[in-house]
């Protein structure tokens, strides 16, 4: 990248500009001083540093794929995972055992089996695993697998099903964690490392689907005496353990609750959360600054509802939201589904919601949705290893973070959702560039 000249990535509505590079900017010397319009760089200022992008690999993302035909296969793992042509992803999610993206209930023991001797994999082998196994492919040693579970077997909870809530049995902590254990070296056995794992999908919900209720003290009391210890002693320590994995207006609370009890925040390396409850991005930073060696890592978000083709809202939901997060010393970010069929499913219980990459398993057809290319505006420009650089900006009508990679290159984004072109004079070391965005519009800035 030449010195002094920045590279201008736009997608903007009702335009055909999606991740579409257009003309670039020179810097030039701020002589003037000027004083309005400029989104500022402070390069000098660090914050957190970024563990990756990527979405959820669950069975109805991988039962939609392979509905499609080779080409059109090949089209999503690139457009996701390709290190040139795609956005970049290299963080992805699984379910441990079923979740509402699944063809239905399933756990890996069969019937009421506390010593595990019924355990296996073989329904992950099926269409989960290959499609694991392709993404890891395509993305290479950087490739990162975090695992949730959305419910215990039916025999260890206290309703006696997967769905509809239920707490696990006191009697079956060991066994549970035990199960984890097991999950991840069966998956060392075909290949794919686990990186992290959180303990429970959406810990507060009693949802129609695979679920399970903790409180903050359980969740806590789990990891501490169980989980923690069953990892250790396996020799599995380098997995990560999160807790909480639901929304931000109890991020904080959550996350005191665990992180003060020493014994417990030992094995926790961070808090994950979801963005069904709103923004709150400033509870992010309330656990950042009690708890700042502790990682915040945004592992689920959607758009409900089923399928919403076409809608430019959504992409600008998921750009509000990751920069709020960004700006707010997230590390880690992983979107829902990476691909869903024609009616945003399949969903064992009609669940049905939206994706960046809707397959349409009838005509073969493929339809990247507005979401796709504003995730992309971040993943695939700031890297793994990049860190958060101090910025301002002018005016609340735009929305801005900015990052700089392990090779110098910094990426400004630049987001505007309201419906008039604002202008802006971009100023980073001495130096300023003018320009504007559209209505409605991302850019990516990168400069060196």
């Amino acid at each position: 990248m030449n010195e002094g000249i920045v590279r201008v990535i736009q997608t903007a509505i009702d335009t055909g500009d999606r991740l579409s590079e257009k003309d670039s900017l020179a810097f030039q010397p701020d002589s003037k001083e000027q004083e309005n319009e400029l989104i500022n760089i402070y390069d000098d200022l660090e914050y957190q540093e970024i563990e990756g992008f990527g979405g959820a690999l669950t069975e109805a993302a991988a039962v939609t794929l392979a509905k499609l035909s080779d080409a059109k296969q090949k089209e999503i793992i690139d457009a996701y995972f390709h290190p040139e042509h795609g956005i970049g992803y290299t963080l992805c999610r699984s379910h441990i055992q079923s979740c509402d993206f699944s063809l239905g209930n399933y756990a890996y023991v069969e019937g009421e089996d506390p010593e595990l001797h019924s355990f296996n994999i073989s329904r992950d082998h099926e269409t989960i695993l290959p499609l694991i196994k392709r993404a890891a492919s395509a993305v290479g040693d950087d490739f990162r697998l975090f695992s949730s579970p959305w419910s215990p077997p039916a025999f260890m909870k206290t309703n006696g099903e997967m769905n509809n809530g239920g707490a696990l049995k006191p009697e079956f902590r060991e066994a549970w964690a035990n199960l984890f254990v097991k999950y991840i070296q069966a998956y060392a056995e075909e290949g794919i490392d686990i990186w992290a794992v959180s303990v429970q999908n959406e810990a507060k919900a009693k949802q129609i689907w695979d679920s399970c209720i903790y409180s903050a003290d359980e969740e806590k009391d789990f990891v501490r005496d169980y989980l923690g210890p069953a990892l250790e002693q396996a020799n599995l320590s380098h997995v990560k353990v999160l807790i909480w994995d639901h929304n931000k207006e109890r991020v904080y609370d959550r996350a005191k609750a665990a992180f003060e009890d020493e014994a417990a925040a030992k094995y926790i390396w961070g808090i994950c959360f979801h963005w069904y409850s709103g923004d709150h991005f400033e509870a992010l930073s309330a656990v950042h600054d009690r708890f700042p060696d502790k990682k915040l890592f945004f592992s689920e978000g959607c758009q409900e509802g089923g399928v919403h083709l076409g809608s430019w809202n959504t992409g600008e939901r998921y750009g509000h939201d990751i920069m709020g997060n960004l700006n707010n010393w997230m590390s880690c970010w992983t979107d829902w589904n990476i691909v869903l069929d024609e009616q945003g499913g399949p969903n064992h219980v009609g669940n049905f919601c939206d994706a960046p990459i809707i397959g349409d398993t009838m005509k073969d057809e493929i339809i990247f949705e507005s979401s796709f290319y504003y995730i992309g505006h971040f993943s695939k420009y700031i890297r793994p290893g990049a860190k958060r650089i101090g910025s301002s900006k002018y005016t609340d009508k735009l929305e801005t973070t900015a990052f700089r990679n392990i090779d110098g290159t910094i990426a400004v984004i630049v987001m505007n959702r309201t419906d008039s072109e604002l202008p802006f004079t971009l100023r980073c070391r001495g130096q300023v560039a003018a320009h504007s965005i559209p209505a409605h519009a991302i850019q990516t800035l990168l400069f060196q």
